[in-house]
């Protein structure tokens, strides 16, 4: 799935109640855009969820929101509750990683009577 463009104004739209990666992001962030493809190529194997990007420059409302003070930031969203938030780059393992931790949720315990 390719990654949106997720802004001040389309934010609430595009991710209420779905379950979203965010990279918070700017273009003069060189880590940013080393981190750039990795997160692309990961979202095509995750057919259900939203991969989105946020310029924090164009859109300080959601990084504020966010509480981004460094970039890049990760931050995995499900129905608009924050499961994992991470600042750094990322390598392909640790971002499917991060992810599919986050999106496992917390362990249940097993009782055996």
């Amino acid at each position: 799935m390719a990654t949106r463009e997720l802004t001040d104004s389309n934010f609430t739209d595009e991710t209420a109640g779905k379950t979203v990666v965010i990279d918070f992001w700017a273009d003069w962030c060189g880590p940013c855009r080393s981190f750039a493809p990795v997160f692309t190529k990961v979202s095509a194997d995750y057919g259900d969820v939203i991969f989105g990007k946020v310029d924090v420059d164009a859109n300080p409302g959601l990084a504020q929101a966010f509480g981004v003070t460094a970039i890049p930031t990760l931050v995995v969203l499900k129905n608009n509750t924050v499961l994992h938030s991470q600042a750094g780059a990322l390598n392909e393992k640790s971002l499917r990683s991060t992810i599919d931790k986050a999106l496992q949720g917390p362990k249940r315990m097993t009782f055996q009577f």
